[in-house]
């Protein structure tokens, strides 16, 4: 929906520009003001508070865009919005009716909520017309009254002249100084008609923005409630002539309608649940074919690597034991022989250290 700032910033253009204007003839304003300050100062109230109104009119809106648009998104499972002025009518309908997620209306609904909001609209603006009408109207008076100085105090001027003298610079005297109250009155008459006026122009303006901004937003939520309408069967048979539905057989059909596209949610959402789990388990049996290669690989690489081992300890035993049973033949040789050469030095001895005698036989 259109956000009410967009009318907010004319009017404050607006605002400026009657401020550069007003600043550039102050002082013809100033000296304008003093003719009739009460009458002046009234009006210059009145167009604060007018000003004030229309603005505060616009600004209202804002809240109720936000809620639409809060309404608007999604929000299944979620707590309603905190309803705003204009439309609690229509927040109340729902709460009733329990319809925040899904938005469903008739269209005495519809029409009776627009109805509502249309009343609360016009009657802000009702006060700002009023505001802009008084202007223009404590204008007229301000001229009137003038007016009526005006015509007193050349009454007065008249009837005070005197001739009888016959001095003419007595009579012109007499008749300055008795002019000045007829333009006072005058004074009075052109600028209380000056800023009623021109707060009226003022006023109408803002108004006229303010009313921009409320048929905008009325419209964008008229256009929002039309989509979410069922057209009732009264209606339909109207124009043809068959006699309407009683209204607690609307409100039966309308529930089992409502009934029926909640059962319809629920099994689309069911089929895209069972739709995902077949994704799943299909991805799940591919994992596990990944898995059984994997580990099938493993295996005959953890077998081979087995018998590879096996191999090669079986032939480093054998060349163990080999060596082993060559050591032992080498050293029982050797110890054969060392106990030869030991007992031929042991007999050499023995037969050295025998008797002459003995030795011969």
């Amino acid at each position: 929906m259109t956000q009410p700032t967009t009318y907010l910033l004319r009017i404050a253009a607006f605002l400026a520009a009657v401020a550069v204007v007003a600043t550039l003839l102050s002082r013809t304003l100033f000296a304008a003001f003093f003719n009739n300050p009460i009458l002046d100062g009234l009006i210059l109230a009145i167009l604060a508070f007018g000003i004030m109104w229309n603005i505060r009119m616009v600004l209202r809106l804002l809240p109720e865009v936000r809620w639409v648009e809060t309404l608007r998104q999604p929000r299944a499972g979620l707590t309603p919005p905190t309803p705003p002025r204009l439309l609690a009518p229509m927040a109340s309908m729902l709460a009733t009716h329990g319809r925040t997620d899904r938005l469903v209306l008739s269209t005495p609904a519809m029409q009776s909520m627009l109805d509502s909001l249309s009343s609360r609209l016009d009657e802000g603006r009702e006060l700002s017309r009023y505001m802009t009408g008084l202007l223009i109207f404590l204008g007229l008076l301000g001229t009137f009254y003038g007016l009526l100085l005006t015509v007193g105090s050349i009454a007065d001027v008249i009837g005070s002249l005197s001739i009888g003298s016959g001095d003419l610079n007595v009579m012109f005297g007499q008749l300055k100084s008795g002019l000045a109250q007829p333009l006072h009155g005058m004074g009075t008459a052109f600028s209380g008609s000056m800023f009623g006026l021109a707060g009226a122009l003022v006023l109408g303006f803002l108004d006229l923005t303010a009313g921009q901004a409320q048929n905008r937003f009325f419209n964008e939520l008229e256009e929002w409630l039309a989509g979410l309408t069922r057209i009732g069967p009264g209606l339909a048979g109207a124009d043809g002539g068959d006699a309407s539905v009683p209204a607690y057989v609307q409100a039966l059909l309308e529930q089992t309608a409502e009934n029926l596209e909640k059962l319809q949610t629920l099994i689309a959402r069911g089929e895209d649940g069972r739709v995902q789990q077949q994704a799943l388990l299909s991805s799940l049996n591919e994992r596990i074919g990944v898995m059984t290669e994997t580990m099938r690989a493993s295996h005959a690489l953890m077998q081979r690597m087995a018998e590879d081992s096996g191999h090669g300890h079986l032939r480093g035993i054998e060349s163990l034991l080999t060596r082993m049973l060559t050591d032992m033949e080498q050293g029982r040789a050797q110890v054969s022989s060392d106990i030869r050469s030991d007992l031929r030095l042991l007999a050499r001895t023995v037969a050295a250290s025998a008797p002459a005698g003995a030795r011969a036989p």
